[in-house]
């Protein structure tokens, strides 16, 4: 008991999961609260394709069938951590059967009893032991098995959370890149259409063949461009199949778009949502408790152990002049008191009081980069937003002056120099609003994942504390 006093003092500090009443936003940064369902973020995009593969991914992926698989083994191995306060016992039976004969000495002559001939024996046993709760243990073995249970599931849900952003990245991915190989394409049409002009501008003398060379060139450039680009969609349509668990299947199967959508707001959060809204945040809770349930079966290690010990037996002898069967049944109770177990109990219990302040540690540090990672994403995706607002005006007013300098060009108002540097500065200023607007999709993705979207809230485990 002594012990067990001084194994109480340890203890760990208290874990500090303080956060920032608001996030430091610029204005105008978020949506009313409700606008979007965190849950299912994916339909903000209202997009049915993107909507459809996530469900596909969530049903069909390596990745979420795995995680479905280790949650039934964590299932299985909480049933089993709790089967050990339940009776335990087996039925054992033995049956045995012997030939006796004297072949030296002189036989045994006792009335009804001989030393040869044949002898049978048969008996069943059913001993149970059962270990009474009298401190506790059952409670606390079952606080940790139950956190492990709610960590495991929470990790589940991490996966799939995990699972539907990295579908709806790869996603945006693709249309960029079906958008800039769209772009490639209609450049190497506007380069074919220069080459025509300055060929016919140098047959009629008014031009000089080195403008049909560089244009040719340009036109090289634009076509292996537009190779590269076909190469890289491709495998991005690939990676994007084997993520929704299609990996066979042709990359014709998947169409995509050359356009990006509009880019949808995200829901007024506060910063202590991610307390319950983060699965990663939620599990590291989970796995705090567990260590303190764990720590608390440590210290009942050191009080008393009672156990009944009740039992049945029946037991059938058969040998030449006896036979007799004999049932019998047992009640009774055993105590043990750790004496010499003492040092290792106690080196025991600094191990798990050990593994509560890691666990406590991971907790904060969890909080802590939950909080970051939300408020950098929206931070950003309000840049992103704006760049790309921006960008879209400039290339609006860059087209208009690319199409009157190549008109000049055809009506022999201006030289080519001036033709392909305004399409050069178009081309630029629309290759920079295609990467803003992907960019701007892609942050709106980590931006719902980093409030803790993708996974149903209202179904949580939940994580009980201990005491």
């Amino acid at each position: 008991m002594a012990c067990l006093a001084l194994s109480a003092c340890a203890s760990t500090r208290d874990v500090d999961t303080r956060l920032p009443a608001a996030y430091e936003l610029p204005a105008q940064t978020s949506a009313p609260a409700g606008a979007v369902a965190l849950d299912t973020w994916w339909t903000a995009f209202e997009d049915p394709q993107l909507s459809g593969l996530i469900e596909q991914a969530l049903a069909a992926s390596p990745d979420a069938r795995s995680a479905a698989a280790r949650l039934k083994e964590a299932r299985a191995q909480r049933s089993g951590a709790l089967t050990a306060f339940l009776p335990q016992g087996n039925i054992r039976g033995a049956a045995s059967k012997t030939e006796s004969e004297v072949v030296d000495g002189t036989a045994i002559t006792i009335p009804g009893f001989s030393s040869s001939g044949e002898s049978e024996s048969q008996s069943a046993n059913f001993d149970v032991t059962w270990e009474i709760g009298l401190f506790g243990r059952v409670f606390a073995a079952r606080r940790a098995a139950n956190a492990e249970m709610a960590a495991a599931r929470l990790d589940y849900e991490a996966t799939r959370a995990s699972l539907a952003a990295n579908v709806a990245d790869s996603y945006f991915q693709a249309r960029g890149l079906a958008i800039q190989l769209a772009d490639a394409r209609e450049t190497v049409r506007i380069q074919e259409s220069l080459a025509q002009v300055a060929q016919t501008r140098a047959e009629r003398g008014v031009a000089s063949r080195s403008d049909v060379d560089r244009v040719a060139g340009d036109l090289a450039q634009a076509q292996a461009q537009a190779a590269g680009l076909e190469a890289e969609l491709q495998a991005q349509r690939r990676t994007l199949l084997i993520l929704v668990g299609r990996g066979i299947e042709p990359t014709a199967s998947l169409p995509v778009d050359a356009q990006v959508g509009a880019i949808p707001q995200v829901p007024a959060a506060l910063p202590g949502e991610l307390l319950t809204r983060r699965p990663d945040v939620r599990q590291a809770e989970a796995m705090l408790v567990s260590s303190l349930g764990r720590r608390d079966y440590a210290r009942m290690a050191f009080l008393p152990t009672f156990k009944l010990t009740p039992g049945l037996g029946v037991q059938k002898t058969e040998q030449p002049g006896y036979a007799a069967t004999i049932e019998s049944w047992t009640l009774g109770g055993a105590v043990t008191i750790p004496v010499l177990d003492i040092p290792r109990l106690l080196s025991e219990l600094k191990v798990q009081n050990a593994k509560v302040e890691q666990a406590a540690i991971a907790y904060e540090k969890a909080v802590q980069v939950a909080y970051g990672e939300a408020e950098n994403a929206m931070v950003q995706l309000a840049a992103d937003r704006r760049r790309a607002e921006l960008l879209d005006a400039g290339e609006d007013r860059a087209e208009r002056a690319y199409e009157a300098s190549r008109r000049g060009y055809a009506a022999g108002l201006t030289d080519l120099q001036t033709a392909l540097g305004a399409e050069q500065s178009w081309r630029a200023v629309r290759s920079q609003e295609t990467g803003a607007q992907v960019q701007a999709l892609r942050r709106a993705v980590q931006t719902y994942k980093a409030l803790g979207g993708g996974w149903p809230l209202a179904s949580a485990p939940t994580n009980k504390k201990a005491r």
